[in-house]
């Protein structure tokens, strides 16, 4: 089964070289493109993508407006940012308003790739550059212990169970679920979930059940 992936950007250059990258990979399927936000929002509701590839500084509807939009509408799409680092605020607002996941236009195809297989399902994938960047934007002046909540997350994470199943177990949104996992990965100084896992594992945070 394919990922259909809706791409919006709004240079044509951009679009033209993931549309390329995309197309050789057997299981992904480009349905559309956007140049705009709001462009990118009544696709989405025509063209129903797995994953919109989503930049955030685009003309008419910035990328934050149209995920915020695009998530209250169909919030099964998983929405994976491309920035290019204009604003840490800008990041943090994205996955406020449900931002799945995060990567620099620049990385390698495959990290790419990989980045969107994750998204499409449910996880959030985090460049290392960009988990490093909002660690430092959120960090206090020490390190915190994890709360309840946080543990009983990471303790979800620790059995392969998706942000969306977390969600509906512990009835919170899927926003909330990767809001918890980004403070997760500030206090244990971890840019992804297996990373997290481990941290907490070695540090007796959690515990996995024989």
């Amino acid at each position: 089964m394919s990922v259909r992936i809706l791409i919006s950007d709004d240079h044509p250059v951009v679009r033209a070289g993931l549309r390329g990258m995309l197309s050789g990979e057997p299981d992904f399927e480009v349905v559309g493109e956007a140049q705009n936000g709001k462009v990118a929002v009544a696709l989405t509701g025509e063209l129903r993508p797995d994953v919109v590839l989503m930049d955030l500084r685009m003309p008419e509807m910035d990328g934050v407006t149209a995920i915020g939009l695009i998530k209250e509408e169909h919030p099964e799409v998983q929405m994976l940012v491309l920035t290019t680092y204009e604003s840490d605020a800008d990041i943090l607002r994205a996955v406020e308003v449900g931002a799945t996941g995060f990567l620099l236009k620049d990385a390698p195809r495959e990290e790419l790739f990989a980045a969107i297989r994750a998204a499409a399902e449910g996880n959030s994938p985090l460049s290392p550059a960009v988990a490093a960047r909002l660690m430092r934007r959120m960090r206090g002046p020490a390190e915190e212990v994890l709360s309840a909540r946080e543990i009983e997350v990471l303790e979800l994470v620790a059995r392969g169970t998706s942000n969306k199943e977390i969600a509906k177990q512990l009835w919170v949104s899927e926003t909330t679920v990767k809001s918890h996992m980004l403070h997760i990965f500030d206090k244990l100084s971890v840019t992804d979930r297996t990373a997290a896992v481990t941290a907490a594992l070695k540090r007796g945070i959690i515990r996995l059940e024989p």
